[in-house]
């Protein structure tokens, strides 16, 4: 097949890029040449901006487009309209936030969506993403209303993630020492490689599955106390994990998902569901899930690599050091 990929060179579009390569296919990156640009040298690379840069696609056709960094519903409806007559279909990569009502567990493909983003600025904030996202779903099903395959992952983790969010764990943990983990080891926890997301992708263009899909996991129940075990064996650090209560660390100003990425707390009733959703149309289709294990090896390799050139202090997501450590003192003498 002929595919050409938008972006492809940072995190989910650059594995999608590389599974289009190791599948046998012909790869188009189209970019603005400014990031990475010497991955893939044997693929075709165009040149342009998806913000009124698109002519550099007239001419060309290819097989199926994957649009791995579709934010903007005004850029989105740029990109179908350009590519109407020039791809068979449009693989769009849109996130389970979606839906609107996050609440409850087991939200599958057919719940309802959220639309409403705001003052209509376009600005890219936590609770605009999703309506951004169903409103560019809606931009793509206008103009391809067949054949179109929307992906939407939950919390995409492994190597090359430059933001950090799953990273902080191995690398925290092959730090040693006490490390503070919110919450219980039993909650239940959602995900996906992103290699597996881009696996699946090319699986539904291979066999001209379409549709909408849920794409987190792992099929089976998944916990903190799981992740601790796999950054523990990938690491070999023998870091000490102390639990510490969610209160405690509301309390505390800790701040949820910013400074202990992968915590989402009990009592924010509104995003509960966000580790707990229904994927079994997914893996119906073939959607299929590395070991735990691999994942947290391969982004701990990622990150140790980045700390040769960056500080990680420094990095998207982190608990700072000298706070966790006051906090678990002030845990242990509560």
């Amino acid at each position: 097949m002929k595919i050409l990929v938008i972006g492809g060179t940072q995190f989910v579009g650059r594995a999608m890029a590389q599974a289009v390569l190791d599948r046998g296919h012909e790869l188009t990156l189209f970019n603005r040449g400014k990031t990475a640009a010497a991955l893939f040298p044997t693929a075709e690379k165009i040149v342009g901006d998806r913000d009124g840069g698109l002519d550099a696609l007239d001419g060309k056709r290819w097989d199926a487009v994957i649009d791995a960094c579709g934010y903007y519903p005004r850029l989105v409806k740029d990109s179908v309209t350009k590519l109407k007559d020039a791809v068979g279909v449009y693989a769009f990569v849109s996130t389970i936030s979606v839906f609107s009502d996050l609440t409850r567990s087991g939200i599958d493909e057919s719940s309802p969506m959220g639309r409403d983003a705001g003052d209509g600025v376009e600005e890219f904030t936590g609770e605009k993403y999703g309506p951004f996202k169903t409103l560019c779903e809606d931009e793509l099903m206008a103009v391809f209303p067949k054949n179109h395959l929307i992906i939407r992952p939950g919390l995409v983790t492994g190597p090359n993630d430059h933001t950090n969010r799953f990273g902080y764990w191995p690398a925290r943990f092959a730090k040693g020492g006490d490390v503070l983990v919110p919450g219980l080891a039993e909650r239940q926890l959602q995900h996906i490689d992103a290699r597996d997301l881009a696996a699946f992708t090319l699986h539904c263009l291979e066999k001209g599955t379409l549709g909408n899909f849920n794409a987190t996991g792992p099929a089976e129940r998944q916990t903190m106390g799981d992740l601790v075990a796999a950054c523990l064996e990938a690491s070999g650090s023998g870091a000490n994990p102390i639990y510490v209560d969610e209160a405690f660390l509301l309390e505390n100003e800790v701040q949820p998902w910013s400074e202990l990425p992968f915590w989402i707390p009990e009592s924010a009733e509104d995003s509960r569901g966000l580790f707990a959703f229904n994927v079994q149309k997914a893996v119906n289709a073939g959607l299929t899930f590395r070991p735990l294990i691999e994942t947290v090896r391969d982004a701990l390799a990622y990150e140790n690599e980045r700390a040769k050139a960056e500080d990680f202090h420094n990095w998207a997501a982190n608990l700072a050091p000298e706070k966790e450590a006051a906090l678990l003192e002030k845990w242990a003498n509560r």
